[in-house]
């Protein structure tokens, strides 16, 4: 995967200046911060889910083992 320089970004950015204008980049930096925080909170979100549904199925698991040996 190919790494963004320093000279590549000043690119993207004056470039980013040039289509939206100084007067919209602030608004276009708070959209995209508030964009990356609402997809980190999701994926956080998600993986508390799965990490929760893999212990109840280990804690499933467990409880079937144990009846299944008090059963024998």
């Amino acid at each position: 995967m190919p790494h963004i320089g320093a000279t590549e970004l000043v690119l993207v950015l004056a470039l980013a200046l040039i289509v939206f204008g100084p007067g919209k980049l602030p608004d276009l930096g708070k959209a995209v911060g508030k964009t990356i925080r609402e997809f980190r909170r999701s994926s956080a979100e998600m993986m508390d889910e799965a990490e929760a549904d893999a212990a109840r199925g280990k804690a499933e698991e467990a409880q079937i083992t144990e009846t299944a040996k008090a059963g024998s």
